[in-house]
């Protein structure tokens, strides 16, 4: 009888294989991590090079952008500068004539400043805070900082979507810090209720985190005699075509209209 076992020397060739077939992926995964850090290194260096260029006034500037945007908008930024490319933290070269506005607020914030310094070209210095400034209690820790020197005629401000889990009380009571805060600038503060975002449960949010947010920080507003730019209400009507799917975030034509609004309520402030 005829034994159909394998050989050792083919049981040990089938051993390597597997050994092979199950090690190439993770030689392959380690080889793609290597030639990108290799590539985060060389834009690392091109970014130092590009600001070692740059007035003592911009390399400050840079120097508090290291410090506050964080490991996700640090790299984005750099990428960016090195390419030569504008974005929402550019250094602003303030037009002595003209009034200061600074912006305060996430990621839709971010979203619109450029759209906002367009519309203002001419009109106002427009200026952000130095981070995605992400909740109320960031806020708390870092307001000073993203005042910088506090001389602003124009303050517009929002939090509310990295606070869509935070208990309505813990948030109302840190707005009112940090209006207490703004309002010793002695800048005019406009607050901008926070735009919708879509019930997703596997990101723990829902669209009516942000209504009660919205609600309870008119109360505070109102209690400070604040205008409010009613983002909320100006982009429903659009959400469709917008806002991007599933996603508290805007396309092109989504952020060019939140900029516009936001410009408008800026510039009647002015007049």
């Amino acid at each position: 009888m005829t034994s159909t076992l394998p050989t050792m020397p083919l049981i040990a060739f089938l051993i390597a294989a597997l050994a092979s077939a199950q090690s190439a992926p993770v030689a392959a995964a380690a080889e793609e991590d290597a030639k990108q850090a290799a590539a985060e290194k060389l834009v690392d260096q091109q970014y130092a090079d590009w600001v070692a260029t740059l007035p003592a006034a911009r390399q400050t500037w840079e120097q508090v952008l290291q410090e506050n945007l964080g490991s996700f908008y640090l790299p984005i930024h750099k990428r960016q500068k090195v390419a030569g490319q504008s974005n929402a933290w550019d250094f602003i070269e303030d037009a002595p004539a003209l009034p200061r506005v600074l912006l305060i607020g996430d990621s839709v914030s971010r979203g619109y400043t450029q759209a906002v310094r367009k519309a203002l070209a001419g009109k106002a210095n427009v200026h952000r805070a130095p981070a995605n400034c992400g909740p109320t209690s960031l806020g708390v820790k870092k307001m000073d900082v993203w005042l910088g020197e506090g001389n602003w005629d124009v303050i517009h401000f929002n939090f509310g979507i990295h606070d869509r889990n935070t208990p309505t009380a813990d948030y109302t009571e840190r707005l009112e810090q940090l209006v207490e805060r703004m309002k010793k600038t002695g800048a005019t503060l406009i607050w901008a209720s926070t735009t919708p975002i879509p019930d997703d449960g596997s990101k723990q949010q829902s669209g009516a985190s942000i209504v009660e947010r919205n609600q309870a920080a008119a109360e505070v507003m109102q209690k400070h005699g604040i205008a409010t730019d009613d983002l909320f209400a100006a982009i429903t009507p659009h959400l469709a075509t917008m806002q991007n799917p599933r996603d508290v975030h805007f396309n092109g034509e989504g952020y060019a209209f939140l900029g516009q609004r936001v410009a408008e309520a800026i510039e009647g402030t002015l007049k």
